[in-house]
């Protein structure tokens, strides 16, 4: 699968952006705040729904523009698809394919598929665990883009459930319980659960076809300097692992937690409370590794997400946003050759001497709004 044109109105910094893509490498070259990424948080956005770089769609709107549209050709074989999505912030946002409306905007997803390098990734290991659960849900959508509506239902509900419990911790405060139903909890914990099961499911499958591609990953990156270890640290603790037994693994969570949740006003069991343990021998990398062994381990889960999607069809396309200027030598040789056999590589670099020379492909000079074919 490869991009075959992007188009871009009112996006970021472009009124207009039109840029004819192939298979292969294209690198994107330009100084700092030129709109470089943008351009590949485009091809992005068509594969996530999301932006690697806000949490919102506001700021991808050109200011002064009501909405921003996104535009791309996509080749997969012999079958060619045209996908446009336009941004709407603070109303719904709009998808179509081959011009016909869908009825959600995620209905595209599973179309485009990516594997995004960013200077970013570092804080897979040294961020918070949202950095990582973020990371597993979304490669989790992108093999199965039907979870992107289990995702959603399960924020729906922990946000009905959170109101909820909001809603008894302050009666709790201003005089007691008395007069407060909570008999809609056991529902709320009942679809909780079900989604949440779903979810964990996904997740703990996802991270045992994960553990050996990272590992090679790791020692073809920094060879000797393994083994990885990836061990998922639930908040329902306990050792299932098919729907049904999670879903009363988690039941039985949220009953034991209900009276601390009732006080502080908050769910405390679920899939977003939890997080991926990661190892370097049988240390946490968190905390222990090296910067350049951080590096390596987030370039390691990239390449194993990229090997696994690659595995089970639809290659996905490579986007290497500014990574090569934050490695050594060394790691970005490693790097380069590891992805130079993708079928679409998308790069971007301040300067053309920080794409290494195995990523030999077309080249585009990004500056003031304009991109243009070197």
């Amino acid at each position: 699968m490869h991009v075959t044109h992007l188009s871009l109105a009112d996006f970021r910094s472009y009124a207009r952006a039109e840029v004819p893509l192939d298979r292969g490498v294209t690198a994107f070259v330009g100084p700092n705040g030129q709109g470089k990424t943008n351009l590949v948080e485009a091809v992005g956005y068509l594969a996530t729904l999301g932006s690697h770089r806000v949490a919102t769609d506001a700021p991808l709107v050109r200011m002064g523009a009501e909405r921003a549209v996104i535009r791309a050709q996509v080749r997969q074989g012999d079958r060619q698809q045209l996908i446009e999505l336009e941004l709407n912030p603070g109303r719904a946002n709009r998808a179509r394919v081959n011009r016909s409306p869908q009825g959600r905007p995620r209905d595209v997803l599973g179309i485009v598929r990516t594997v995004l390098f960013a200077p970013e990734d570092l804080a897979l290991v040294k961020g918070d665990p949202g950095e990582r659960r973020r990371f597993l849900d979304e490669l989790i959508t992108a093999r199965s883009p039907r979870m992107a509506g289990v995702r959603s239902d399960y924020e729906r509900v922990l946000k009905q459930r959170n109101t909820l419990l909001k809603t008894a911790a302050l009666a709790r405060r201003h005089g007691g319980r008395r007069g407060l139903d909570l008999s809609t909890l056991d529902i709320w914990d009942q679809h909780l659960a079900r989604a949440g099961a779903e979810l964990l499911a996904q997740r703990l499958d996802l991270i045992a076809a994960l553990r050996p591609l990272a590992d090679k990953a790791y020692e073809q990156l920094a060879p000797g300097g393994g083994p990885l270890a990836l061990e998922y640290k639930p908040s329902a603790p306990g050792e299932a692992h098919s729907r049904e037994d999670l879903y009363a693994q988690l039941l039985a969570a949220l009953a034991e937690a209900r009276k601390q949740e009732i006080e502080r006003g908050v769910t405390l069991v679920g899939p977003h409370r939890d997080d991926l343990v990661l190892k370097l021998g049988r240390l946490p990398a968190k905390g222990y590794a090296s910067h350049g062994e951080s590096w390596s381990y987030a370039l390691a889960l990239r390449l194993a997400s990229y090997e696994l999607l690659r595995a089970e069809g639809n290659e996905p396309v490579l986007v290497l946003d500014d990574v090569f200027a934050e490695l050594d030598a060394r790691r970005r040789e490693r790097l380069a050759e590891l992805v130079a056999p993708g079928e679409q590589v998308l790069v971007t670099a301040a300067v053309a001497d920080d794409v290494p020379k195995v990523l030999a492909g077309a080249r585009y000079a990004v500056s003031g709004g304009t991109v243009e074919p070197v």
